[in-house]
């Protein structure tokens, strides 16, 4: 590059746009995103069997993209885990009703100083979690386990409490990544 050449500024990525998974059974996993998480099928390619869904169908086509042909043994680690952000932790805490409703295994219930979160397994054994923004800065990895039996208020004291304890420094409770494997 000459002293006159104007470097070209580097290109940057405002956010994720979706996900595709592989799937074993299209239709479980479309009612399990459909029906359970509430996700909008915007579109669905029958021939080639594909499946689209979006929390925002008005803003973006799909932020899930379903297919079937899911065909490595079920242990393998395909996917580390596919999170959706919620505008309220009501929403978070009635998702995990919901989950518990149908049965859905969860992994965890937890706060990472800066969010709180619903780690849980798809139909196909991916981890899924559902997240609401606390407002609060905390280093992560940040993992302390809350009860979402307990009421808002009480579960934002025990995360203020938290991240008043560990923001600076982060933490994870001992225990919680290696007997959830996640």
């Amino acid at each position: 590059m000459n002293a006159t050449t104007t470097p070209t500024p580097a290109p940057t990525i405002e956010r994720l746009g979706h996900v595709g998974l592989f799937v074993t059974d299209v239709e479980r996993s479309v009612a399990f995103y459909h029906d359970i998480l509430g996700l909008h099928m915007t579109d669905r390619d029958e021939d080639h069997g594909l499946v689209f869904l979006s929390a925002r169908p008005d803003v973006e086509h799909h932020e899930l993209l379903l297919l079937g042909g899911r065909t490595v043994p079920p242990d393998a680690k395909l996917v580390q885990q596919v999170s959706f952000h919620c505008p309220r932790l009501s929403d978070v805490l009635g998702f995990w009703r919901r989950l518990v409703e149908h049965n859905v295994p969860i992994i965890y219930t937890a706060t990472h100083g800066n969010a709180v979160t619903c780690y849980f397994k798809d139909p196909d054994d991916n981890v899924v979690e559902v997240y609401w923004n606390t407002g609060l800065k905390a280093r992560q990895g940040f993992l302390i386990p809350l009860d979402f039996t307990e009421s808002e208020d009480a579960l934002m004291t025990q995360v203020r409490d938290a991240v008043a304890k560990y923001g600076e420094t982060g933490y994870i409770q001992p225990g919680m990544l290696e007997e959830q494997k996640v």
